[in-house]
């Protein structure tokens, strides 16, 4: 195997992406049963995945309750996860828009401590405008203040974390020194959005702290991940779409921020739908087609690429006009540009773009046999345009299993993945070195008058 390896997620996200995946299960209602999490954990370590990912979706509509969601809390789910395994990572979305950094910050301490290193948050910023009245608030706020409050929270939750020395905790029995406070620092954060003064109630895991992850292709999210990211989600359809997006975040990292861009790992998300032979694969994508409601579909796709939903004709092209206009502002850059560009350079019809996305998502799906589907992966790891993928499955348990059983073997006979675990923690598995030291421009220690 080669000194670079290949990474792989399950975006375990409601059982499965296909929206119809559901009526497939044997348990349909398995997406509100820990125990189906669990299981769900067994397999992804069984493949010897890197992490099991879950998204945190704020803001529904009574439409949302049609096919399975994220009903229960992100850090729930995989504490439970957690408890099931022993090697597999965590990863939990987490809202800095609604959610204060040192509750984030001891969420994701705590995951990390129960799981013995191998927790990581998901920093985003919250895309749905009906997120504001969920919290009581008169709007959502703008583009720009949740990314600045995204900024200054990130550098808050980090500075938190980093407030303990690795040997702080004594717990000497005999001589009863529990903790040496020389090695605690008191952090005191004022910035234009937050404020924080205190001290952190929570010391650090084996792998220092938590794996800090982020999604966004705007200009707002390149510059955040780029600044603190260890990986980045992303979604990428062409090679040379790719290729550009993972130079754009690596050179901004190495240039802006003096950070070694070999320690910013590119994920993006792939659904491979497989079959034993390329035809078979083809028909479960058509089964999975034909469990989508089209009207669900459609909705979901202008949602996703920021169109009202009437100006889309199935059968015609997309409304290039509205795309082109400087008054359109997507939920989601990253998602919507990946997705359009493709759909440009194609020439397709919102039909054959409804055909190429069944769940009106953003992720690129790749439909053929483990071998095929090892082709792609191989294709962008090799080419620079990933260090590994966010593995979507269609729907749990089948999906999952198909991947672990057939499409890792086969990366595995190809020298890409490994075969067994490099670490008991996440910081390790993904070749991530564990965190610097505190900052002390930030805090003072307890020792200090």
């Amino acid at each position: 195997m080669s000194t670079r390896t290949l990474h792989l997620n399950v975006n375990a996200n409601a059982l499965g992406r296909a929206p119809g995946g559901w009526r497939l299960r044997d348990e349909p209602l398995g997406f509100l049963d820990v125990g189906v999490w669990e299981n769900l954990g067994r397999t992804a370590e069984r493949g010897l995945l890197d992490a099991v990912f879950l998204a945190e979706t704020l803001g529904y509509s009574q439409q949302d309750f049609t096919k399975p969601w994220n009903a229960l809390d992100p850090f729930i789910v995989l504490t439970a996860v957690a408890r099931a395994t022993t090697h597999v990572g965590l990863v939990a979305t987490v809202s800095s828009t609604y959610r204060h950094p040192y509750h984030i910050a001891r969420l994701g301490s705590s995951l990390d401590l129960v799981s013995g290193g191998r927790a990581a948050i998901n920093v985003v910023t919250t895309q749905s405008g009906r997120a504001g009245a969920q919290f009581g608030l008169a709007e959502h706020p703008d583009r720009d203040t949740r990314y600045g409050r995204a900024d200054e929270a990130i550098s808050v939750i980090k500075a938190l974390w980093e407030s303990w020395d690795p040997d702080a905790l004594i717990g000497d029995r005999q001589t009863g020194e529990l903790t040496d406070l020389s090695k605690v620092r008191e952090v005191d954060f004022a910035g234009e959005h937050l404020q924080v003064n205190t001290w952190y109630q929570v010391p650090r895991s084996p792998q220092g702290h938590p794996v800090v992850l982020q999604a966004g292709a705007s200009r707002h999210g390149i510059d955040l991940a780029a600044k603190y990211a260890d990986a980045v989600f992303c979604a990428e359809h062409g090679l040379a779409q790719g290729k550009e997006f993972a130079r754009k975040i690596k050179s901004r990292a190495a240039e802006v921020y003096g950070r070694n861009p070999d320690e910013v790992l590119i994920l993006p998300g792939l659904w491979p739908i497989l079959g034993s032979t390329e035809a078979e694969a083809h028909q479960r994508r058509d089964l999975l087609t034909g469990l989508a409601e089209e009207p669900d579909a459609l909705a979901a796709l202008a949602f996703q690429i920021a169109l009202p939903v009437e100006s889309l004709t199935l059968d015609g092209p997309l409304p290039w006009h509205l795309v082109d206009s400087p008054d359109w502002k997507p939920n989601s850059f990253g998602f919507a540009n990946s997705v359009l560009t493709a759909a440009r350079n194609e020439g397709l019809t919102v039909r054959q773009l409804l055909d190429r996305h069944i769940s009106g998502g953003g992720h690129r799906i790749v439909v053929g046999t483990p071998e095929q589907v090892a082709d792609e992966i191989e294709e962008f790891f090799i080419e620079g345009a990933a260090d590994g993928f966010n593995l979507n499955h269609d729907f749990y348990p089948d999906g999952l299993d198909l991947i672990v059983d057939h499409l890792v073997p086969e990366l595995q006979r190809r020298g890409l993945f490994r075969t067994e675990y490099e670490s008991t923690t996440l910081r390790g598995n993904l070749g991530l070195p564990l965190p610097a030291p505190a900052v002390p421009a930030l805090g003072r220690s307890a020792g200090a008058s």
